[in-house]
């Protein structure tokens, strides 16, 4: 009989290539993840996993397997979230992933009044940027993701629920010494000759974009996912920046100052969950918070 937590294992050795990476990736020892896919090997009544060097490749079967188990361990975390929810919330349990702004601005709130209304429901939090945390949705990794995307975005959501919540534009931080540090709004290309300093992946790659259409290819000194060390570095006058507005609202801004940029850039903010995660009612009340939190 094939488990569904040896099926977990194969899918983390399977992502991280080796016994040992699974093993910390999974919170155990080698030997234990080792003796379970021994044991799922003996289950399926084939060989899984071959040794290529010092990485671990799947065979024609352990690929099979893994395509499955995506969805198998999902529709297993459904079941047993509807089951923990008969209790009307008491037991509830939902795992919640979000972008760092997101988590310091939407998730403390609403995981607040979700406490107090029921106080029996257990939330886990872990911080991931999309695509990532879409795939950790998917996965089965969590229940709830907290997204974004810029216009259309070409996201590939429709086999999720889409609980849209707000609006959030990206706002310009020049040093306070700089030529544009009192107007109100800044062309983009009149920042063409700036050095940047450009925040995580996603937003980096909406900058370019933004500036080219603008007439000019950003010239990008510094790099770096973590909020307020933009916010220091264009304090310290090293170079300009824009930052979503949530991020801005959680960070304290020291030696820089805001400015609205035309074009506007704005980024929808989203709650992501299955179809079938979305009638377990934890769930449920746990999207109606964050949108309530959103509206605030």
């Amino acid at each position: 009989m094939i488990e569904a937590r040896h099926l977990r294992v194969l899918r983390a050795v399977a992502t991280t290539g080796s016994f040992s990476a699974a093993a910390r990736d999974l919170g155990c020892t080698q030997p234990a993840v080792s003796q379970q896919m021994k044991a799922l090997e003996a289950s399926a009544g084939t060989a899984l996993l071959i040794r290529t060097g010092r990485e671990m490749r799947l065979t024609q079967a352990g690929e099979a397997l893994v395509r499955h188990a995506s969805g198998i361990l999902a529709g297993l975390t459904a079941a047993e979230e509807e089951i923990a929810a008969i209790a009307g919330l008491r037991a509830g349990r939902v795992r919640l992933a979000s972008f760092p702004s997101g988590s310091s601005s939407l998730v403390p709130g609403a995981l607040a009044a979700l406490r107090a209304e029921h106080p029996g429901t257990r939330v886990s939090l872990v911080e991931a940027e999309p695509p990532r945390s879409v795939q950790m949705l998917r996965d089965g990794d969590c229940d709830i993701t907290l997204a974004f995307r810029y216009g259309a975005g070409g996201e590939e959501w429709d086999d999720l629920v889409v609980r849209p919540l707000l609006t959030d534009r990206l706002i310009g931080l020049v040093p306070e010494g700089h030529r544009f540090a009192g107007a109100g709004t800044v062309e983009m290309a009149e920042l063409a000759e700036e050095s940047w300093i450009a925040g995580c992946p996603r937003c980096r790659r909406q900058l370019v974009e933004v500036c080219e259409d603008s007439g000019f290819t950003p010239r990008i000194d510094f790099a770096t996912d973590d909020y307020p060390a933009v916010v220091g570095l264009v304090g310290a006058g090293l170079g300009v920046a824009v930052l979503p507005e949530l991020a801005i609202d959680s960070v304290r801004v020291k030696g820089a100052r805001t400015v609205a940029v035309e074009p506007a850039i704005e980024r929808e903010i989203v709650a992501l969950t299955l179809p079938d995660l979305a009638r377990v009612p934890a769930v449920a009340a746990t999207l109606d918070q964050l949108a309530l939190a959103a509206s605030r």
